[in-house]
């Protein structure tokens, strides 16, 4: 099948991946512009243009869709079908109508819920016990439109956001092919989304990262997991503001009030929450590198 696919990051090249594997001609790719990264400040291709120019397949990095230009650069691409998978821009109603099996997406959720950026975090964050991925006809607005395909996943209880996200790379890319499949063989069935049933994943910011310690021990540990890789849980720690990539849950002392710290030793750096205590099992302290509880108390002890 003729397929034009938008996508960035590494979620999206696995998807791409999967196309090129499976014989599909891709006349071109659109992904967003090189951005500037790390310390350098050095402009870096996304993951999708690296594996696209490695196949010699041309790449658009529009700064707007909305450009009678690129309107007429898709449509003179004569696509079947257009293949949307992290990409991080809305597609107009001009490039919505272009391809005559339509523009399918692939989100991380099993919509309708969580719609919107950060499905994968939520998730966690919210302690989810299941999600997945879902193929949809793109509608104008985002992530609205009727599904087509779904494929389900349990969350592990222990699972980062960064981890579940490594494993629906996969999933996505699996999806996507099965449903460009059932497109060709016209097996698919459109389900209308029940709005009623939407949940939304807003964007994540560095302002969730401070811990709560107000917060139940279930409702921290799942925020720790779910803010992992980015932007990291936080918490002050005899004036250090540290950041807490893995905790366990413990009992509390009695009397002991949320954020109040219990122990600091070889097991790690106990506080007190609402409803128990919180074992900060793996951290980083600024300027340091991430390293295990008890090796930076050798360094730094607290004293209680």
């Amino acid at each position: 099948m003729n397929v034009v696919f938008m996508g960035t990051p590494d979620f999206a090249a696995k998807s791409l991946r999967k196309l090129i594997d499976g014989g599909h001609v891709i006349p071109a790719v659109f992904t967003q512009p090189d951005r500037p990264k790390n310390r350098g400040m050095k402009r870096e291709m996304s993951p999708v243009k690296k594996l696209a120019e490695a196949h010699n397949i041309p790449v658009f990095q529009p700064g707007t869709l909305k450009d009678a230009k690129i309107v007429d650069a898709l449509t003179k691409l004569d696509p079947e079908l257009i293949a949307v998978v992290a990409y991080g821009k809305l597609l107009p109603g001009e490039i919505l109508a272009i391809p005559p099996l339509g523009c399918i997406n692939i989100h991380a959720s099993l919509l309708p819920k969580y719609r919107g950026a950060a499905p994968v975090q939520w998730a966690v964050i919210n302690g989810e016990t299941e999600t997945g991925v879902t193929s949809i006809l793109m509608d104008r607005e985002l992530d609205v439109g009727d599904i087509l395909l779904a494929k389900r996943t349990r969350i592990g209880d222990g699972e980062t956001a960064e981890e579940l996200y490594g494993r629906l790379i996969g999933l996505g890319a699996e999806l996507l092919s099965e449903t460009i499949d059932a497109l060709a063989h016209g097996k698919t069935k459109r389900i209308p989304q029940k709005n009623d049933e939407a949940t939304f994943a807003p964007s994540l910011s560095k302002e969730l990262s401070p811990i709560d310690w107000s917060k139940t021990a279930v409702e921290i540990r799942n925020a720790v997991r779910g803010l992992t890789p980015w932007p990291i849980a936080t918490t002050s720690v005899g004036g250090a503001v540290l950041r807490v990539f893995s905790v366990d849950i413990a009992d509390n002392s009695p009397g002991k009030k949320p954020g109040e710290i219990l122990s600091a030793n070889s097991a790690g750096i106990t506080i007190a929450c609402r409803d128990a205590a919180i074992v900060i099992k793996e951290l980083q302290a600024p300027g340091g590198k991430r390293m295990p509880a008890a090796d930076y108390l050798r360094g730094h002890p607290i004293k209680l």
